[in-house]
């Protein structure tokens, strides 16, 4: 059986090991190099013991790699760092960017969000934005894929449906996510420290996160007009997981019968996006470990509202999970290989 020689920059993170517990049960992966510029000749052992018994390659700079025998390089590293490094890999590579650095389409608005140039205009032109379910044509003959982040997928995949059906009204948006500390990064920080974070739970970003623009840039394609987001994130004492509960109001005329047919009609034969019967509300223990969307929707006690909740792993269908179902897609692969993961509950 053919396997994809894979690289991973970045391995020395979450989504880094994330990508590499599920690449070793994908039949057609092979990894032939793994980079973490601030570990260096470590082996795997060491950074993530979990994965010592894995036989992998050890830690090296990007420099180092031969990329001549590469088909396809997953990049992990932080954003603000990937777009010279994409740019400078050869042409025959097929990349999927786990960072921010090409998921916004206007360079202008990166600039804005992020403090500096986009370093890698050139590229913005061609990559795809990855949020599977929506972009699957596109992203099957891309060669540079922009996987998106966490609070995006868990905010777009229940709302795109229902503004491109005219269901909901594209003003008064709001969506308050929950992350558990494992999004915020491995990196020491004093914010993070268990005593910091235990027994609590804090907004972090009040309407100024960097994951607003990239929401309302899908928001607004489906919309087809221009709009605004309430949107507050928030850090909760629990390793891995995402809640994202988003209010809505449904166009005159629109039932939540209405809206409930519209998302079970988009997501019916899909293998990770899943609508929870009437009246039951998704969890994230129902979705830990897994690539796996759980989708429930309400109707909110102010007229024509409704409530939608929505769950995911974010290491996994906000990041790595999503990321692996793109590469199969770049490959002609069935787009479930290597993720048939049930959640790990408890």
């Amino acid at each position: 059986m053919k396997k994809i020689k894979t690289v991973i920059l970045g391995a020395g993170g979450y989504t880094g090991a994330e990508l590499l517990r599920f690449l070793l049960q994908h039949p057609n992966v092979e990894i032939i190099a793994l980079t973490g510029d601030s570990q260096v000749g470590k082996n795997m052992a060491e950074v993530f013991p979990h994965l010592a018994e894995c036989n992998l390659p050890p830690l090296v700079a990007h420099e180092q790699v031969d990329f001549s025998a590469a088909e396809l390089v997953f990049c992990c590293l932080p954003h603000g760092t990937t777009q010279e490094i994409i740019a400078a890999l050869p042409k025959h590579l097929k990349i999927i960017d786990l960072s921010a650095d090409f998921r916004l389409r206007d360079i202008n608005s990166y600039h804005e969000w992020y403090g500096h140039p986009h370093a890698a205009s050139d590229l913005q032109i061609s990559a795809v934005y990855g949020l599977t379910e929506h972009y699957r044509e596109q992203i099957k003959t891309a060669r540079l894929i922009a996987n998106p982040g966490c609070y995006p997928t868990a905010s777009l995949l229940p709302l795109l449906p229902l503004l491109k059906a005219q269901l909901v009204t594209p003003e008064n948006i709001i969506i308050d996510a929950k992350s558990g500390i494992s999004g915020a990064g491995r990196s020491a920080k004093r914010e993070l420290n268990f005593s910091e974070t235990s027994e609590g739970m804090s907004a972090y970003g009040i309407a100024n996160h960097r994951h607003t623009p990239e929401i309302e840039q899908e928001l607004e394609r489906a919309a087809a007009k221009q709009l605004k987001i309430n949107f507050t994130p928030h850090l909760i004492p629990m390793r891995r997981g995402m809640l994202a509960t988003i209010y809505a109001q449904l166009t005159p005329k629109t039932s939540l019968m209405d809206a409930r047919n519209c998302l079970e009609s988009a997501y019916n034969n899909e293998k990770f996006v899943h609508i929870t019967p009437e009246n039951t509300a998704p969890s994230t223990h129902h979705v830990r470990g897994s690539n796996h969307c759980r989708i429930g929707i309400f109707a909110g006690r102010q007229e024509g509202s409704i409530i939608i909740i929505s769950a995911i792993d974010n290491l996994v269908k906000g990041a790595s999970g999503q990321a692996i179902q793109n590469m199969n897609l770049m490959f002609g692969l069935a787009e479930d290989s290597g993720l048939k993961y049930s959640a790990v509950f408890p």
